[in-house]
């Protein structure tokens, strides 16, 4: 996004274990808006198209260097050794760019919400003043726990001192350090070997490079992000749902401005690699998580949860819990349906309250209404499912699949047994258990004779409500009777 056309370098820290965050799982890897911390700082980066990406990695290297492929197969991992701080990060990354000379943005894999216009406008501002470090520093009321910049007089950049090394009159300074940095390679190559631990931590700060600049007689500058709550990194699990909110936020308003229609923004969550056309609608209470995609017109929620799902045109989906379902144009879902993975609704089709599928195909015009479980099951066009439909798909061993044709039209409280095929146009019986093949055009019962024994309750329950209600209502039909005599 730079006019420039000097070479840039991109050197993301992500070695840090976040000890604050107080979890098993890496810092950098906790996500919000569906992707990891450092996948969005990456995702910034890239924009830039810089000459080379870096990645610095250590706590739990293997699954942070997973991580980054995943976004950017192209960013080169390096392996911080037994030396703390982000300064010694930064030498190592500078050891795997022997020959380059440009300019080195650094970047921290906690601040996820620095947007690539930003960042351009930094080199931008770094390359217009020839300076050899500018900082992208936010000015906060309450600077507590961050790197405060400390100007001289004249407002030049003297110095960032850690908060546990700041004096008293530092620590009221409220211009911190956003811990992004455009660095002139040279510059910093000679600096940061000059760099020592003697500090509260006994790191190796990148911060000391700053200091050793102006020693030097070397111009360094600091560049006020426009929005301080986007520079900031996160720490803890506070800042991290401070972070999702301020991302989400931003995407809904996103999806508002392209023509979605997002009743209450405050409860609606959209992951950034969602996909929401124009005249969509979403109620409150709705999450539209991964990959999912909304055709136009659709209407979601309210309470809904679309994880990695398909919806066509002019769909509802209401009430339900999807996951990597595909749900065609025109076609209803819900209330309270789950579909799980591998369902695959046509167009005009029908999965209704209380259903669950799972790796099922329900064709055009086809629906499953209500009080179902349709697993591993192929349904063809304009069927019509009964009350209460089980696929049996599973025989404590392996599963199995139903097939069932077009235009068939099933009783109530039917369990198919799978393996079982029902034929086009077949008919099954209320309360049907079918373990065999079904004909085209049949018509399947599994009927039993009913068999009532006179007399139960009264023989089997004595004394209780049912045995008294039978006792009166004999002594009615009895009365009935008398009266029917006398009458005749």
């Amino acid at each position: 996004m730079s006019n420039s056309t000097a070479p840039l370098a991109v050197v993301v820290l992500a070695a840090g274990q976040g000890t604050r965050m107080k979890s098993s799982l890496p810092k950098v890897l906790h996500p919000i808006g569906g992707v990891p911390l450092v996948g969005h700082v990456l995702h910034h980066a890239r924009r830039l198209a810089p000459q080379s990406v870096l990645v610095v990695v250590r706590h739990e290297r293997d699954r942070v260097a997973e991580a980054v492929a995943a976004t950017d197969p192209d960013a080169v991992i390096v392996d911080q050794d037994d030396v703390p701080g982000t300064g010694r990060a930064v030498e190592i990354a500078l050891e795997a760019l022997p020959d380059f000379d440009g300019d080195v943005l650094v970047l921290s894999g906690d601040v996820p919400l620095l947007e690539a216009s930003t960042l351009a406008r930094l080199i931008e501002a770094h390359r217009a003043r020839t300076a050899a470090a500018t900082i992208l520093s936010a000015v906060l009321d309450d600077a507590t726990g961050y790197g405060r910049i400390i100007r001289d007089a004249d407002g030049t950049v003297v110095k960032i001192v850690e908060q546990k090394d700041a004096s008293p009159d530092e620590v009221r300074v409220t211009e911190i350090n956003a811990g992004v940095y455009v660095f002139r390679a040279s510059s910093l190559r000679t600096q940061i070997a000059r760099v020592g631990t003697t500090n509260a931590q006994g790191e190796k700060y990148l911060t000391d490079v700053v200091g050793l600049l102006r020693d030097a007689a070397e111009p360094v500058a600091a560049e006020a992000a426009p929005d301080a709550a986007a520079a900031l990194g996160v720490n803890d699990r506070v800042q991290l749902a401070e972070a999702a909110r301020l991302l989400n936020a931003r995407t809904v308003r996103r999806w508002q401005l392209e023509g979605a229609s997002i009743l209450d923004p405050a409860t609606t969550w959209i992951d950034v690699d969602a996909t929401i056309a124009p005249d969509v609608t979403i109620l409150p209470n709705s999450y539209i998580l991964g990959a999912t995609t909304i055709a136009t017109g659709a209407v979601i929620g309210p309470d809904s949860t679309l994880r990695d799902c398909e919806v066509g045109e002019d769909a509802t989906v209401t009430r339900t819990d999807a996951t990597l379902a595909v749900i065609g144009a025109r076609a209803t879902v819900g209330p309270f349906s789950y579909l799980r993975a591998g369902t695959r609704l046509g167009d005009g089709g029908k999965i209704g309250t209380f259903v669950e599928t799972k790796n099922s195909t329900i064709g055009e015009g086809s629906k499953v209404p209500h009080l179902s479980y349709i697993g591993d099951t192929t349904i063809g066009a304009r069927v019509n499912l009964g009350a209460g439909a089980i696929t049996a798909n599973y025989d404590d061993l392996t599963k199995h699949r139903t097939e069932i044709g077009d235009e068939v039209h099933t009783g109530s409280h039917n369990v198919f047994v799978a393996p079982v095929r029902i034929g086009d146009g077949a008919k099954t019986g209320a309360g049907a258990v079918v373990r065999k093949d079904v004909p085209a055009g049949a018509l399947a019962l599994s009927v039993a004779p009913q068999r009532n024994v006179e007399g139960w309750v009264e023989k089997n329950r004595p004394g209780t409500g049912a045995a008294e209600a039978v006792a009166r209502s004999r002594a009615a039909q009895k009365a009935d009777d008398g009266s029917q005599e006398e009458d005749g």
